[in-house]
């Protein structure tokens, strides 16, 4: 029970003809299924991969150039561009050769030196190759990409070897609809449909929806005719496992049938977490940092609790600093007569106010006749005082020097 509870079995799902026994075989789980997932890594692997089979393409190297244009320089208040010679055209003394004219060149022409492929680190495609592989026996991730497996029995699903000796297509379709994938492969068929865009003129006019990858381990097998006329459904070898069948668009959890003899091979192919690969030399899988995901239930642990330091309940904090002149009890311990002075400022300013509202309202309040005459008679009283004063006639200097007689 330990050694099963360590190494799953998966089930090998029997075919019609095939001999009947007491019991389904089942086959251990490999290592390559239990792998870590790392959608970045095989997301960056497949985008590069991808690249290696552009063409290079550019533009004819004397377009835009095909033209006796000459600048006519300065001094005639137009542009330097070079311009088209010669008269009796709309054509001539257009501007030519520059990005911004009509007919002229592209700004900065393609070239076919351009960098087109890509190298990709070996182990690092090994490693995006292993996360796809071990997507596809999750059953969330196979179904969240869209493939239809509500009628599969089992993730992931092996069949028996006797899959690889079928010839006819018709066959093929009754193994699929046998093992319930045949769904999948009706919803592949039926998004079959022409492409949005100008892609359908660069012979990519149809698209459809990715179906079942069927791998098998016997080299020329049979069954490779017999299912690439299904649509969606395609067809690789397990020594041959490529990152742009298993995780089609960079995206993780193909949908993978694996015969048993494929699936057996993946041990030795892959190797394990302990033991290097036989096929690929000194290959181990890498090992995922945490054994157990569950970070919570590691620290909550007996193990780790009886060992960390206990929790200080004592927290000793910093006094938070403010400001004497913005804060009074602040400034009441710097300083205790602060409040005293405080207080006689606003008696005095209150006291300030008070005298300078009696002054304006004395000054506003209205006067009566009677105080109103008395004003107005001391004023006559004092001009006529102020014109006694200035009277020179009583001297006889003045009178004489003024000649006034008397």
């Amino acid at each position: 029970m330990a050694a099963a509870a360590a190494r799953p079995l998966v089930t090998v799902q029997s075919l019609e003809g095939d001999m009947a026994t007491d019991s389904a075989s089942t086959v251990a789980l490999p290592d390559v299924m239990k792998s870590t997932i790392r959608p970045d890594i095989v997301n960056f692997v497949h985008s590069n991969i991808s690249k290696n089979k552009r063409q290079p393409y550019a533009v004819s190297k004397r377009a835009g150039h095909q033209t006796s244009a000459e600048s006519w320089g300065t001094g005639r208040a137009v542009s330097r561009i070079p311009r088209v010679p010669g008269g009796g055209t709309h054509r001539a003394g257009q501007g030519a050769f520059g990005n911004m004219c009509r007919g002229g060149r592209m700004f900065a022409p393609t070239k076919i030196w351009r960098k087109w492929h890509r190298k990709i680190n070996v182990n690092q495609k090994r490693y995006a190759v292993v996360s796809a592989i071990a997507a596809s026996a999750v059953p969330a991730l196979v179904m969240a990409r869209g493939h239809r497996i509500e009628q599969v029995p089992e993730m992931p699903l092996v069949i028996s070897d006797s899959a690889e000796t079928v010839e006819k297509t018709s066959a093929a379709i009754k193994v699929l609809k046998h093992i319930g994938a045949y769904a999948d492969a009706e919803k592949s068929k039926d998004s079959h449909a022409i492409r949005p865009g100008k892609g359908k003129m660069r012979n990519r006019r149809y698209i459809s929806r990715k179906g079942p990858l069927i791998v098998y381990g016997t080299e020329g097998s049979k069954l490779a005719k017999a299912f690439r006329n299904i649509p969606g459904v395609e067809v690789l070898n397990v020594e041959r496992l490529n990152l742009l069948k298993l995780a089609p668009g960079g995206h993780l959890g193909r949908f993978v049938i694996w015969t048993k003899s494929a699936f057996e091979k993946l041990d030795s192919i892959y190797g394990s977490f302990e033991k290097s690969s036989e096929k690929k030399t000194g290959y181990v899988l890498p090992r995922s940092k945490m054994v157990n995901a569950d970070l919570a239930r590691i620290i909550n642990s007996d193990e780790v609790q009886s060992v960390v330091k206990p929790i200080k309940k004592e927290v000793k904090r910093a006094p938070l600093k403010k400001n004497p002149l913005k804060n009074l009890n602040i400034m009441l311990k710097l300083n205790p007569y602060a409040k005293t002075a405080k207080r006689m400022t606003l008696l005095a300013e209150a006291e300030r106010v008070k005298a300078k509202k009696e002054k304006l309202e004395k000054k506003r309040k209205p006067i009566s006749k009677e105080e109103a005459a008395a004003i107005r008679a001391a004023g006559k009283q004092w001009f006529q005082t102020m014109i006694s004063d200035s009277d020179y006639t009583e001297f006889d200097n003045f009178s004489k020097w003024l000649g006034v007689s008397q």
